[in-house]
C-alpha cells in the first residue's frame, strides 16, 4: 500500500511541476521574465517569481480537473504563506519593502489550459 501512495506522490509531483513549467512558459509569452522557480524562503515556497515590467509577480500554481477545482485549492493559511514569502523575497530588492508587487493564481486544467488571475489575492 506504502509503494502504490509513494508512485501517486512522485507522479503528483512531476504533473505539479509540469504545471509550473507550462505556466512559466505562458507568462513568458506575455513578456513576462521567470526570476525564481520553486523559491524557497523561511516563510514558504513560491511556486514562481516574474518580472512584470517594473512590477515583482508572485505566481501560486494549482492544477486540477478543471480550473474551477483549482481555485479551489488555494487557500488563505497558503494566501498568507505567500505573502510572507514575498516580503523576505522583496526586503533583497533595491526598493526593499517598497518593491512593487502582485499576487497571481495560475490555474491548469487536465488538459494543460493555463488560466492567470491576475491580483489574485486582491491585495493591490
Amino acid at each position: 500500500m506504502s509503494g502504490q501512495r509513494a508512485a501517486r506522490g512522485l507522479a503528483a509531483h512531476a504533473s505539479g511541476h509540469s504545471a509550473e513549467r507550462r505556466v512559466a512558459a505562458e507568462y513568458e509569452g506575455r513578456g513576462c521574465v521567470v526570476l525564481e522557480s520553486c523559491w524557497r524562503s523561511a516563510a514558504g515556497e513560491v511556486d514562481l517569481i516574474l518580472r512584470d515590467g517594473d512590477q515583482i509577480v508572485f505566481v501560486e500554481v494549482k492544477k486540477a480537473d478543471t480550473h474551477d477545482a483549482a481555485a479551489q485549492r488555494l487557500s488563505r493559511r497558503q494566501m498568507d504563506r505567500i505573502c510572507m514569502a514575498a516580503m523576505l523575497y522583496a526586503d533583497g530588492q533595491p526598493a526593499g519593502s517598497l518593491t512593487d508587487i502582485r499576487f497571481d493564481a495560475a490555474l491548469v486544467d487536465a488538459q494543460a489550459r493555463v488560466e492567470i488571475l491576475e491580483n489574485a489575492f486582491g491585495l493591490n
